[in-house]
């Protein structure tokens, strides 16, 4: 299954909602994909499954690469 993850880039700043990025994950739970990331300075604000009609949309997306 593939996850979008929504993150600030430092867990020491304030979340600034403006600054949020996303990252994509293919794991078989949100526990993996927290697992995954655990050694990067990520303050990860949301864990989202992305199911069939939701995936073809974000696949359009020129920044859709998927992190094993």
């Amino acid at each position: 299954m593939i996850y979008k993850v929504y993150y600030q880039e430092s867990k020491k700043e304030a979340p600034v909602r403006e600054h949020t990025k996303t990252t994509y994950v293919e794991a078989n739970s949100e526990r993996e994909v927290r697992q995954t990331l655990k050694d990067r300075p990520y303050n990860i604000e949301f864990v989202q499954a992305v199911l069939e009609n939701h995936l073809e949309y974000e696949k359009q997306s020129p920044n859709f690469k998927v992190e094993n």
